[in-house]
Parts: structure tokens; C-alpha cells; sequence
């Protein structure tokens, strides 16, 4: 957490990292169901190219869980930050099968890489 803050406390300029490092993440925790590059399709999960500040459930093609599709989430960093710190509790029926990354500077390094893989921001 930023120092003094609460985890309802945090901005999304609280949330950076280092994306080569993220990077690294991506492809040993992320990139067995995941694609960043733009106009590539999905895998088992969405492609994530332009996710920041995306709302949840829009990409074309895939097929989110109703809870996802719902959920009304703008996908700030805040909001990514706390989903991969366990994204079962964040979103309530989502179909990601992924435990989440317990690490702050790992998740934080982890949105500075999708941040820079397309540009967002």
C-alpha cells in the first residue's frame, strides 16, 4: 500500500511500477490465457490490449460470466490492483480460474506493463 494509505485510500497514481518487471509476471502467471496485442483475438481469457479504464465484459468475442458482464467495474488501476490481489472476492462469480497475486509491487509492476504494452493512460 502507499505509505499511509488505506487500500480505499489508494489513486490510481499510488498504483506504480515497473513494467519490464511486469512483464516477466505477465508471461509466467498471465499469458497461458491471456493476449496484450492488439487486434490478436482471445485465448481462454480476454485479450487485455486496452484494458485500463475499460469497462468490464466489453471485449468482443469472448464470453464473460454474467457477473462480469454486470459487474459495472471501470477497470481503473485501483480497481485491476485489488481484482488480482484475489479476483474471486473482488467479482463474485467470475469466471477467471486464477488464485491472484499476493505481491503489491508484483500487481503494481504487473498494470505498469499492460499500461505500457498498449499504450494506455
Amino acid at each position: 500500500m502507499a505509505k499511509g494509505k488505506t487500500k480505499a485510500e489508494l489513486t490510481d497514481d499510488d498504483i506504480v511500477g515497473d513494467a519490464q518487471a511486469g512483464e516477466v509476471t505477465f508471461k509466467k502467471k498471465c499469458a497461458q490465457c491471456h493476449l496484450v496485442e492488439k487486434d490478436k483475438g482471445n485465448k481462454l481469457g480476454p485479450n487485455l490490449h486496452g484494458l485500463i479504464n475499460r469497462q468490464s465484459g466489453q471485449v468482443a468475442g469472448y464470453s464473460y460470466s454474467t457477473a462480469n458482464k454486470n459487474s459495472n467495474v471501470q477497470w481503473t488501476k485501483v480497481n485491476l490492483f485489488n481484482y488480482l490481489q484475489n479476483p474471486k472476492k473482488f467479482m463474485k462469480g467470475t469466471k477467471m480460474v486464477f488464485a491472484g497475486i499476493k505481491s503489491e509491487q508484483e500487481r503494481k509492476d504487473l498494470i505498469a506493463y499492460l499500461v505500457d504494452s498498449c499504450g494506455c493512460e
